[in-house]
């Protein structure tokens, strides 16, 4: 596993990257197929305190799986406590879901890895399931046409084909009111 510790606005003491190290290196116990863990620790400036400290975890592993979780406090260490318990919860989820795909008749399959830490206390929010499907045309436009749809549709995203590159892409409008533009990339 490939940790990886990136700061912003912010020096990472040794006493905080040693907590890092400590926190995120019980991942691989519960997900063994990780190849890469990337946190993300900034300082922002914000009225509100408690969203001054922002901790981030970005977690791969060899089937391409990414899981992100990120979590504001006033305190950095209490940022890191309250993103990796986030991250636990995502990691049962995905768990979960892996398991109920390989489920043979009545036993299910054993993956790899101890038991979580933590136990997921809404088992409802494992069960999500489509209940309304849609079908729209896509006719080519630029991203600047697709975020006036955007607006008159009153939807804070946008599906629509790309006419400047030829593929699918999303507008999105951003939480601080500009836009963003998602571009896939096939490998």
């Amino acid at each position: 596993m490939n940790l990886s510790i990136h700061a912003r606005n912010m020096q990472i003491t040794p006493r905080l990257q040693n907590y890092v190290e400590k926190k995120t290196g019980r991942l691989d116990r519960y997900m063994p197929n990780l190849t890469e863990v990337r946190v993300d620790l900034a300082e922002q400036k914000a009225r509100n305190a408690v969203q001054r400290q922002v901790a981030q975890i970005t977690v791969r592993d060899t089937r391409g799986t990414i899981l992100r979780a990120e979590e504001q406090s006033n305190d950095m260490f209490a940022a890191v406590d309250a993103v990796v318990d986030k991250l636990y919860r995502q990691i049962n989820r995905y768990r979960g879901k892996q398991e109920r795909r390989f489920r043979s008749g009545s036993e299910p399959a054993e993956l790899p890895g101890e038991p979580l830490p933590i136990e997921l206390a809404d088992e409802e929010a494992d069960e999500r399931r489509i209940v309304r499907q849609k079908e729209f045309s896509l006719r080519p436009m630029l991203p600047d046409e697709a975020i006036d749809q955007m607006q008159l549709l009153g939807h804070d995203f946008f599906v629509f084909f790309n006419a400047e590159n030829e593929s699918v892409n999303v507008v999105y409008q951003r939480r601080d009111g500009d836009y963003g533009l998602l571009m896939p990339e096939f490998k």
